[in-house]
């Protein structure tokens, strides 16, 4: 028994003592470094200092993905010239195994970056009307992406005089907007107003319609110059607008505006001739606006249905028009209604009562 306890006390007194100095030999490295005797006289090889200042040119990117591929693109031969380093001057193993270990994470950034930069790439005409219309608003480019494959990434080219749309034929069935080019917008022959890039072909005839009803246009639509506009299918777009209600939003946004653009140049195309600016603002302007000399138009409207209260009630006759103003009042020159019934045309319904559409008010707007 005292044998062996002896034995025992020896064994854990050379592990304790084994511990002890492993102790202090990390403590004396940490708390009192060595110091070298002698610098190396002879410099490492080209290769080490070609890595070096390769790394130290990568390491100066930037953020984003454009910076990541530079920082990458330096980093991974930085890395290939510290490995050769290790194989041909130090002839250490351990230097060319991790050297190549960060040259082949290097390249698997490099292929990803390039996988997204690829992913993210869209057509000429539609990063320059993301940069236009949505960027400014701080659209996310993956919702732009969804509004994009709704019109299936495709840009429609209308040749100079050609219709997009004719008067009582084209059915309302999509919603477009011009890239480039000039369209004129009329009506019977009679000039109306242009529509200019980015801005929506038919945006008053979109808001006039429910997503349950049909229609066709009631102006005609002719490229003036060689257009291109892209074109969202009706059913395709309202699904659309049904599923993401931020992009029912945006649309909204920008469909009041478009119409809103086209009332103020009509506004000012009657201030132009005849001097008189009318308040787009104000609901009575839709009845100021309303055609009064389209005599066969008032024959074909349906008179609206009474309600329940005045169920069998005779209706009183229309009143006459008023007189005309003498002639010193400043506004004796009151344009004639052709002029001032092309207001009027910004909603697809020839009247507000015909075939059972509500007119859109003016003083609609957009949902925010």
């Amino acid at each position: 028994m005292t044998v062996h306890f002896e034995r025992r006390m020896a064994r854990e007194g050379g592990e304790w003592g084994r511990r002890s100095a492993s102790s202090l030999s990390w403590d004396q490295a940490v708390l009192q470094p060595p110091v070298c005797d002698a610098w190396k006289e002879i410099m490492e090889g080209a290769a080490y200092q070609l890595a070096s200042c390769i790394v130290l040119l990568g390491y100066m990117g930037g953020s984003g993905i454009f910076g990541s591929l530079y920082i990458f693109g330096l980093l991974a031969p930085g890395y290939f010239c510290y490995a050769l380093w290790g194989w041909l001057s130090v002839c250490g193993l351990d230097i060319f195994v991790w050297n190549m270990l960060l040259v082949l994470a290097c390249l698997l950034q490099l292929a990803h970056l390039v996988y997204r930069l690829r992913r993210d790439t869209i057509p000429e005409e539609f990063d320059l009307l993301y940069k236009t219309m949505y960027l400014p608003l701080q659209v996310p480019l993956e919702v732009y992406k969804e509004i994009v494959k709704c019109c299936e990434e495709q840009v429609q080219s209308l040749v100079r005089d050609q219709n997009y749309a004719v008067e009582g034929k084209t059915p309302i069935d999509r919603l477009s907007l011009l890239l480039s080019g000039r369209v004129r917008v009329s009506q019977d022959g009679q000039f109306l107003h242009y529509v200019f890039p980015y801005q929506f072909l038919d945006s008053p005839e979109w808001e006039s319609l429910r997503p349950s009803e049909e229609g066709t246009f009631q102006v005609t639509l002719t490229a003036e110059t060689d257009c291109s506009f892209i074109t969202w299918p009706r059913k395709k777009l309202y699904l659309l607008l049904r599923k993401d209600r931020y992009v029912s939003r945006l649309f909204s946004s920008h469909l009041g505006y478009d119409i809103s653009e086209k009332l103020y140049s009509l506004n000012e195309k009657l201030f132009a001739k005849f001097g008189l600016r009318f308040d787009i603002r104000l609901p009575s302007l839709y009845h100021v606006l309303r055609p009064a000399s389209s005599e066969g138009e008032s024959e074909d409207c349906e008179e609206p249905p009474p309600t329940s209260g005045q169920a069998g009630a005779s209706e009183p006759p229309p009143q006459p028009p008023p007189p005309p103003p003498p002639a010193p009042h400043p506004r004796a020159s009151r344009p004639d209604s052709d002029l001032l019934a092309s207001g009027n045309l910004l909603w697809s319904s020839p009247h507000p009562f015909c075939k059972g559409q509500a007119p859109l008010a003016p003083t609609q707007t957009p949902e925010l």
